[in-house]
């Protein structure tokens, strides 16, 4: 949000989410973690919820989270949950009263919560202590008139290309997660708000408006984006805003999207930072030739800083 801001800090977001509730956290696209506007939220999870929950039921029977057992656990959730907000222990802790016996050490709990969410039971409620508390969907977002699926893919895929466009179906299909079929139907549902265009040499979208408006800058743009960075998880390849090296060194395993500098849409190096004894350091590890980018990364770190209320150290590895 701080990337995509001017002035905005961590203290305005901590407001919106927790005393505002004009953003909420909830599983949504490719059925993973994300923010959105509270105004947006219940469309979305009746669109992709059905989508991932069945997606998913492979990996919940390795769990050992079984039909049964995943019914009566979101039963079991909405229940407890009327008596407010509870950390993932606490949940899981009440859980037993109901006969519902989850291990903490595995990954079985948060998936019976995200579930939870898929079905539009919870989302993510307020912080407490630093940890994500979890609350009815019912208590925290206002409910509203069910929007037919037809004109929730619709409205998917002119939001998709109005941020990412120009880009393809294909495209669409990996950010949301969706099938290339319902892809396809979506871009036919916006296909009024949508002009054709190529995308190196295949079939592609993007918005009308933003289109005619769009303008050629010779300016230097550097942004820090952070871990998991929606831009970088944009599009079906990375190709295009990362080269094939600096890719292995932002995804280092274990389906961890690491920090990255940016230089005019294009990734330039990977970014880290790091707190101990009072102390914060920002430490940038280039992958190509950032000379012309340093004064643009002096004044992202600045305001990485300003955002966090922090005194930030930048050292750039040689």
């Amino acid at each position: 949000m701080r990337v995509r801001s001017t002035g905005l800090d961590a203290r305005d977001v901590d407001r919106a989410l927790n005393e505002k509730r004009s953003i909420v956290r909830s599983w949504l696209m490719r059925g993973t973690l994300h923010l959105v506007a509270a105004e947006d939220l219940r469309w979305l999870v009746e669109l992709l919820g059905p989508v991932f929950a069945r997606a998913f039921a492979t990996r919940h029977a390795q769990l050992g989270l079984d039909d049964d057992l995943k019914t009566r656990g979101v039963v079991a959730i909405r229940q407890i949950l009327t008596d407010g907000p509870l950390a993932r222990r606490e949940l899981v802790d009440r859980l037993r009263a109901h006969n519902i016996a989850l291990d903490l050490k595995t990954q079985a709990p948060i998936h019976l919560i995200g579930l939870a969410a898929l079905q539009g039971v919870l989302c993510i409620g307020p912080e407490h202590d630093g940890e994500a508390t979890y609350v009815l969907l019912d208590d925290w977002v206002p409910r509203v008139r069910s929007t037919p699926r037809a004109t929730a893919l619709g409205e998917l895929a002119r939001r998709y290309f109005a941020a990412y466009g120009p880009a393809t179906v294909g495209d669409l299909s990996a950010w949301s997660g969706i099938a290339m079929a319902e892809a396809r139907s979506a871009v036919t549902a916006a296909k009024a708000s949508l002009a054709e265009v190529t995308v190196h040499g295949e079939p592609g979208f993007a918005l009308k408006d933003r289109l005619e408006r769009s303008t050629t800058s010779a300016a230097l743009d550097v942004r820090l984006l952070p871990a998991f960075d929606t831009y970088l998880l944009g599009y079906r390849k990375r190709d295009l805003a990362v080269p094939a090296p600096l890719q292995r060194r932002l995804q280092r395993g274990g389906g961890w999207i690491h920090p990255a500098v940016v230089v005019n849409g294009r990734a330039v190096a990977a970014w880290s930072l790091r707190k101990s004894g009072g102390r914060a350091e920002l430490r940038v590890e280039p992958f190509d030739a950032i000379s012309r980018a340093a004064v643009g990364i002096e004044a992202e770190v600045a305001d990485i800083g300003r955002f966090l209320d922090q005194s930030l150290r930048l050292e750039i590895a040689r």
